[in-house]
């Protein structure tokens, strides 16, 4: 770079640095503000280093730069700290500062786990407080994300706004390593961590990364948590591997959320003892239901099939078979194979793996109800009549027999006529499909009537090649085969969580409680902006009202934006001792029962039901043992459940982000999903989502309007709101950040007024 050029780089670099709004940003954060290339990136670098080398420009621990304000000085390490930087260094402004301090912390203490958000601030979830405890930047302390802490609940909370507090002691660290990616930067290295929540970055000296690249994923151990302005310090513990790697991406978001990926070698021998065929004993005392007309019915690559279905009707009255793999014969209680088991929760299904709660030696082997085996079950025998009610039920331990391993796709095929092939195949279970099509709708129908929602939103569908590289993206609809499995499971949880809860027996329950009422206010307030008319009769708003909003939308084309919105201010299903209801599927009882294979929560219930139908929850003190270990249970369950799901979302987000890397430059047509007032959300058809930066707006001065959720020209009067269709430009894709940024092209509603 030429002299003149470095000097008028320099000269930006300061300007943008004094502006009132700027605020302390990495290497990468300013390349991003400025949409630099790659080599523009690396020019940038070398205009940042000389700027810190004349004393203009500081870099704090963290890697972020500034503008140098007082005097400053170098330190052997080359890195640069601020002499003034101490907001209170004289004697007053620290009595100052400790008497403003005492002020703040006036109110209650509690404790709690600190969840930490990639802008720096946080929140801290208390047991048994429906809401979490908002913790400002400023008061985080050294906290990070999962922490177990000791807060003070300022008691000045303003109308409308969350409960805020702050961090005054950390009782217990919760992420004592981290997965992340190690940045170079000459005599020492940061680890900028996977996980978003955890905002700080981990300084590395260099003697402790020996032989570590610059890019490589890593897992680093923190040796000191810092204070104040210092950065967390730490050691390497595991290389990964190189990013370019298959499989190191995905493998790198295990390990960042501390899911075990690796079975004990304890474990593993128990799984081996384990026979692979049903043994005479375990028949004795069974109901022998081989005889029945059996099918299972999942998607064409599943391989631990966990549930089957049979179904007959006589007169009037449907006979639902809902036959679910007893695991429970085969993982005893606090054996090994238990404790993993409880210990991981729950499978995680990843873009290119599944990691499973047992070994596949169980879950695809003796577990799976693969046809034509001879298999234990635990079934939910359903006599329902023609208006969807369940008249009487048995649930018994069964062996079973599956005829037919059948997939979404042919049944669907099958019921729409449109594949000869599979009637010809399939043709004696023809009429059982559409009795179960007749019967699947029933069931769907008496649901609604009660107010049952039903958020219909497609799935992602990502396909791989075998470098694991994402070479498409598209959504995954449900079809009719798909609804049919959906209800039965759902009246077979029903069921049984009716039974349990109605005789008072410690269970495991699947609960929804009922939305926040501040968030529901909020929610109408926008739905009214959005010119969707509703009210609710009474102060609670109940689940026929929000199933209203979402028919009353349907068709329109922010119908899906819209019935996001209606499903964020909803709390988040979970687990319980206590058979509360479950707000959205509006049922009075619900559990999981149906898929102990995977989820933690079905394989206890299941011994649950097999001691009371043995006679052996009083004779033998079972009920005062479950009653013991239940409260724990649920609180495992629901945390890993919350892991799981967000290590899917990291794994789908970033795998977008690889897909559209590959598409730089080349045009979509999409729907605004979101406005906020950094940009414009825009999805696409294949479900997946980018950022249009609102500073990329260039014909107009953008306002965002929060009581509307629109974006408003100054001089022009343009509006965007959300469902608008927009045609754009896909301008960047970050894998490491996991992030899509789009350039708007053009609005499809001026274009069509245009032709």
């Amino acid at each position: 770079m030429s002299k003149k050029n470095m000097d008028r780089r320099k000269k930006f670099i300061l300007e943008l640095m004094g502006d009132p709004i700027y605020q302390p940003m990495r290497l990468r954060e300013i390349s991003s503000l400025l949409r630099l290339s790659k080599e523009e990136k690396r020019e940038l670098y070398d205009v940042l280093d000389e700027l810190c080398e004349e004393g203009k420009v500081s870099v704090d621990r963290k890697g972020r730069y500034e503008k140098v304000k007082g005097k400053w000085k170098k330190k052997k390490d080359d890195r640069y700290y601020d002499d003034r930087r101490e907001e209170y260094g004289s004697e007053y402004g620290r009595k100052k500062k400790d008497k403003n301090k005492k002020e703040q912390l006036e109110g209650i203490q509690a404790e709690g786990t600190f969840i930490g958000h990639p802008k720096g601030f946080g929140f801290v979830e208390i047991e048994g407080q429906d809401e979490d405890i908002f913790i400002p930047e400023s008061d985080t302390g050294t906290a990070m994300h999962q922490d177990k802490v000791r807060i003070i609940i300022r008691n000045d909370k303003k109308e409308g706004k969350r409960q805020e507090g702050v961090v005054v002691k950390v009782l217990e660290r919760g992420m004592p390593e981290i997965v992340g990616t190690y940045q170079l930067n000459r005599d020492f290295g940061f680890v900028i961590s996977d996980n978003p929540k955890f905002s700080k970055d981990i300084f590395i000296p260099r003697k402790e990364a020996a032989g570590i690249k610059n890019g490589d994923k890593v897992i680093a151990v923190i040796t000191d948590y810092g204070s104040g302005n210092k950065n967390p310090e730490g050691k390497i513990k595991e290389n990964l591997g190189n990013i370019r790697t298959p499989g190191t991406d995905i493998l790198a978001i295990v390990k960042s959320f501390g899911i075990p990926s690796e079975f004990p070698e304890k474990v593993m021998k128990q799984a081996q003892r384990v026979p692979d065929h049903v043994l005479d004993a375990d028949r004795d005392g069974r109901l022998d239901l081989r005889h029945l007309q059996t099918v299972t019915i999942d998607g064409e690559d599943a391989k631990d099939l966990d549930d089957a279905i049979s179904l007959t009707k006589e007169g009037d009255i449907y006979h639902l078979g809902v036959h679910i793999a007893d695991v429970s014969n085969y993982v005893q209680y606090n054996s090994a194979l238990d404790r993993e088991a409880l210990k991981r929760g729950t499978s995680v299904y990843l873009a290119d793996r599944v990691v499973p709660m047992l070994p596949e030696r169980l879950s695809n082997g003796i577990c799976s109800l693969n046809q034509g085996e001879d298999r234990l079950a635990l079934s939910c025998l359903m006599d329902i009549n023609e208006k969807g009610k369940v008249v009487s039920h048995q649930i018994a331990e069964t062996v079973i027999n599956v005829d037919e391993r059948m997939c979404y796709t042919d049944i669907k095929n099958i019921l729409e006529d449109t594949d000869e092939e599979a009637k010809k195949r399939y043709d004696a279970l023809i009429p059982m499909f559409f009795m179960m099509k007749e019967l699947s709708g029933i069931l769907r129908n008496s649901r609604h009537h009660r107010g049952s929602i039903d958020f219909d939103f497609p799935e992602s569908k990502i396909i791989l090649n075998a470098a694991g590289k994402a070479i498409d993206v598209k959504p995954y609809e449900a079809n009719v085969a798909t609804k049919i499995i959906e209800d039965f499971m759902l009246m077979a949880n029903e069921t049984v969580a009716q039974e349990y809860c109605t005789e008072e027996i410690p269970f495991v329950y699947r609960t929804h409680d009922n939305p926040d009422p501040e968030k529901v206010e909020s929610l109408l307030t926008l739905l009214h902006n959005q010119g969707v008319k509703i009210q609710k009769a009474k102060e609670e708003i109940t689940p026929k009202e929000i199933q209203q909003i979402i028919e009353s939308i349907e068709g329109l084309p922010n119908e899906a934006m819209i019935s996001r919105l209606v499903l964020r201010s909803m709390k988040q299903a979970k687990y319980t001792t206590e058979c509360s209801g479950h707000f959205g599927l509006a049922a009075k009882y619900y559990c999981h029962f149906t898929s102990p294979i995977r989820r933690y929560p079905d394989l206890q219930i299941h011994r649950i039901i097999k001691d009371n139908l043995r006679g052996r929850l009083m004779r033998e003190g079972r009920t005062e043992h479950y009653a013991e270990i239940l409260d724990e249970v649920a609180r495992q369950s629901s945390v890993c459940e919350r892991r799981a799901d967000e290590a899917e979302r990291e794994s789908d987000k970033l795998k977008k982000a690889e897909y559209m890397s590959y598409h730089l430059g080349e045009e979509f047509e999409g729907i605004i999903s979101g406005v906020t007032g950094w940009g414009l959300y825009v999805e696409l058809p294949n479900t997946v989502e980018g950022l249009v930066h609102v500073n990329t707006l260039r014909d107009d001065y953008y306002v965002f309007d929060q009581e509307s959720y629109e974006l408003r020209g100054e001089m022009t009067k343009k509006v965007y709101k959300l469902g608008d269709k927009v045609r754009v430009r896909v301008a960047d894709a970050d894998k490491m950040l996991k992030t899509v940024d789009f350039e708007l092209v053009s609005d499809i509603r001026d274009d069509e007024e245009e032709n």
